[in-house]
């Protein structure tokens, strides 16, 4: 999955420790709870959705990695219980991309994880067998604002409401995230997703 920029420069790539810090305040961005419920208020077609994002400790993983662990899960927020989307994502500085990537793993055992972000951060442990199956990978780029990242135009394989690959892009900024999540069938049709507006996940007071 590539974020299309200019190349760099050796004047103009980012050092690694900048890379590590900016893998750093990705994981930030995302760390807490999101709601589209003002986007729902506004637009009855648009649901109301809730993303909550905590840190979690790899235990096999050694503590020097700069790689950043978290778990999300996603859920309409008139069923939080039951979330329709769970996700460990490992947040990492890209040198080769001299970006931030953003790897997604679909745990075998979603049940096991819900409310897991209810937990204090020393019972949110898990070992590199609970991460499940790599799912997708988005490349972040720094902006002004925040950070930009988005699949390449194939997207990536899914098997998710008739979909059989999905695409996205998002937009991370301290006041939120904003997605074009999109699932297209064996035809190239998209059956689900975000039309012209974005899906607007806004932080939670």
């Amino acid at each position: 999955l590539w974020f299309l920029s200019l190349p760099a420069t050796a004047d103009t790539a980012p050092k690694p420790t900048t890379l590590t810090q900016q893998a750093k305040e990705v994981a930030a961005l995302l760390d807490g709870t999101m709601e589209t419920t003002a986007q729902a208020l506004i637009n009855p077609k648009a649901p109301s959705v809730q993303i909550t994002t905590c840190r979690v400790q790899v235990e096999t993983i050694a503590k020097t990695e700069p790689t950043i662990y978290l778990y999300q899960e996603q859920a309409l927020t008139k069923n939080l219980g039951k979330p329709y989307r769970q996700r460990f994502l490992a947040i990492a500085p890209d040198l080769a991309t001299q970006t931030v990537q953003s790897i997604s793993y679909k745990p075998s055992n979603p049940a096991q994880w819900i409310g897991l972000c209810n937990q204090p951060l020393s019972q949110r442990t898990l070992s590199t067998s609970d991460l499940g199956n790599l799912v997708c990978i988005v490349f972040l780029k720094k902006t002004a604002i925040g950070y930009f990242g988005n699949t390449p135009p194939e997207g990536c394989p899914a098997n998710v409401r008739g979909a059989v690959r999905i695409t996205n892009q998002i937009e991370l900024t301290p006041q939120g995230m904003n997605t074009w999540d999109r699932g297209f069938d064996a035809t190239g049709k998209q059956v689900w997703g975000a039309q012209s507006d974005a899906y607007q996940f806004r932080r939670k007071e």
